[in-house]
């Protein structure tokens, strides 16, 4: 058995028992409130450049299935986990988590102090850490102090698909959509199809002119990871298609989006991670369960002239201005986290556009939100094939 070290930029220790890849990673930690759905964590795209903590405290006991892999490859740097199962059982598994962590050289600590750990990332902010075998702690600490913030990283182009690709639909396609892959998991381009969509998915670095040149009913914007701002080619490319299709953004695709508008974007102190996030529907005041995982937001307020006000107590409409007026017309807040009172959704009213932060799709969490494919084809005016839902 041998020991894992964490060690955090500004200097904490964690001592645990490595589980995974020998060696050192070096990531953004951060921590994930899903109880279920690891395999999907470490596979999903957006995790590029992270360490993810899980709250839960016991983690594998229903193993791994290639299925439920959200990319060809984990994205994450490295899983800490207060326990690991040492079986696993489930009619669906493949294997255990520990030989998927092993397989895909993932490093990985157990019996470590998560809930010590998680609460001096509330507390801190989310921050570089360097994770370990067989060196010590003063070496990790300079690894951790020296690596560079998630600010001003494009990840999103190191994990999008380097060529396009089709998904096809079950039966004949109702509509084709040209989704702009800024790491992109793959339940996403299965739930596209299951509308009955052709999906045709681009890599990051494509313009207008080739989302456009395939003549699409709608353009998606995909998930993905790090800092929306230094995405200007994307962004680019954005403002060359609004107007001209219907167009709907998540996580990423939403900050994009939000950019291309004229709006602003900040970093969150330790983000959203996990599948219990409360938001409101800003028009009925419907709560709904919903998935997440992002480091960034996008402010409308600087569309306004006016500064945002504080937040006091709990997370109320205020903390959102009632409109907004960006580079192609009026914009209207329509989600907003309950949690922490940030925009969580967005719609153009001068032109076919809407995204929101989280993800519909769930893969995993909770499936409140898959609704907004029905409103996504509809703004395409398209009919849903029945059982697309």
């Amino acid at each position: 058995m041998k020991k894992g070290i964490l060690v955090t930029a500004d200097g904490e220790v964690f001592e645990g028992r490595s589980v995974g890849a020998d060696g050192v990673r070096v990531g953004e930690a951060v921590f994930n409130t899903s109880m279920t759905g690891y395999q999907e964590v470490l596979s999903d795209p957006s995790y590029a450049g992270q360490v993810v903590v899980m709250t839960s405290p016991h983690i594998g006991n229903y193993g791994v299935s290639e299925h439920d892999d959200q990319a060809s490859a984990p994205a994450a740097r490295g899983l800490i986990v207060r326990s690991l199962s040492r079986r696993h059982s489930n009619w669906r598994a493949e294997g255990s988590l520990a030989a998927y962590l092993a397989s895909h050289r993932i490093a990985a600590i157990a019996d470590l102090d998560t809930r010590r750990l998680t609460r001096h990332l509330r507390d801190r902010g989310a921050m570089p850490v360097a994770v370990g075998t067989d060196a010590d702690a003063g070496e990790l600490h300079r690894l951790a102090a020296a690596a560079p913030r998630m600010e001003g990283q494009d990840l999103a182009t190191g994990v999008s698909t380097p060529v396009p690709y089709r998904i096809d639909p079950p039966g004949d396609p109702v509509g084709r959509v040209a989704a702009l892959d800024l790491g992109m998991k793959r339940d996403i381009g299965r739930r596209l199809a299951a509308q009955g969509l052709e999906v045709h998915v681009l890599p990051a670095g494509c313009g207008a002119d080739d989302i456009l040149g395939l003549a699409p009913d709608g353009v998606f914007l995909s998930n993905g990871p790090g800092d929306p701002e230094p995405l200007v080619d994307q962004i680019a490319a954005v403002r060359g298609v609004l107007g001209k299709a219907p167009l709907f953004g998540i996580c990423l695709g939403h900050q994009v989006l939000g950019l291309a508008l004229g709006a602003a974007a900040f970093k969150l102190p330790f983000g959203h991670h996990g599948g219990n996030h409360p938001v409101r529907r800003i028009e009925d005041g419907r709560v709904e369960i919903t998935a997440q995982n992002h480091g960034f937001a996008v402010d409308l307020w600087p569309l306004t002239g006016r500064a945002a006000p504080p937040k006091v107590g709990l997370a109320g409409p205020e903390l959102l201005p009632e409109r907004a007026v960006g580079d192609f017309g009026e914009i209207r807040p329509t989600h907003q986290n309950l949690n922490d009172g940030t925009l969580e959704g967005l719609r153009c009213l001068d032109i076919p556009a809407f995204s929101v932060q989280y993800h519909p799709e769930a893969a995993p969490g909770p499936r409140d939100a898959v609704g907004l494919f029905d409103d996504f084809m509809d703004l395409m005016g398209l009919s849903t094939r029945p059982g697309g839902r």
